[in-house]
């Protein structure tokens, strides 16, 4: 795993960085299989130490954590605790989605495209209503249950899934809101 570990305006010494290495290494390894990297930084506000840890896992997940204490070395301890919590609960849930599932989830291919932003000049009209696709790219569709399209979103830290419903092998959507809530789109068949 490679580490960046830096500070804004604090000096990050060698024995800092070493404890850093090695125990946010062993809390990671614990419960991720191969993270790809790590960034933490270290910032001072007011009199206490802010530790920010984000690790990006080769799954696509990106786990992050912030603590504060007094001294520099117990906000990174605390920061620690929290990415290593996050990452036990994720484990949890996928082993208990998996272990529901006999076989391996069945994705649909599907084209994606990127259409270019709509940007008339003042009361113009635009010269046709079809938008311009500016990129195309395959994308995949996974046949999943509604929790597990939930978790999949969360995992990805994605605002919004498409997934076809095993229950009902129709496509749906899940988002999440602005309150904070998950939408779950399941259209009439």
């Amino acid at each position: 795993m490679r580490y960046q570990i830096s500070g804004k305006q604090i000096d990050i010494g060698e024995a800092l960085q070493t404890h850093v290495k090695e125990e946010l290494g062993a809390a990671v390894q614990k419960y991720a299989e191969r993270p790809t990297d790590a960034n933490i930084i270290f910032s001072k506000s007011a009199n206490e130490f802010v530790c920010e840890a984000t690790v990006h896992l080769s799954t696509g997940l990106t786990a992050q954590a912030k603590a504060h204490a007094h001294e520099i070395y117990a906000a990174f301890d605390g920061c620690c605790e929290k990415m290593e919590k996050q990452l036990r609960r994720y484990k949890r849930r996928l082993k208990d989605h998996h272990r529901e599932r006999a076989e391996p989830v069945e994705l649909l291919g599907a084209s994606s495209y990127i259409l270019a932003s709509d940007e008339t000049e003042g009361d113009s009209e635009p010269e046709s209503l079809q938008p311009i696709i500016v990129a195309e790219m395959e994308s995949k569709i996974p046949s999943l249950s509604v929790g597990e399209a939930v978790m999949q979103m969360e995992l990805a830290g994605a605002p919004v899934l498409v997934f076809r419903n095993e229950a009902k092998s129709g496509l749906n959507v899940v988002y999440r809101r602005d309150d904070g809530n998950i939408g779950w789109i399941d259209p009439q068949q």
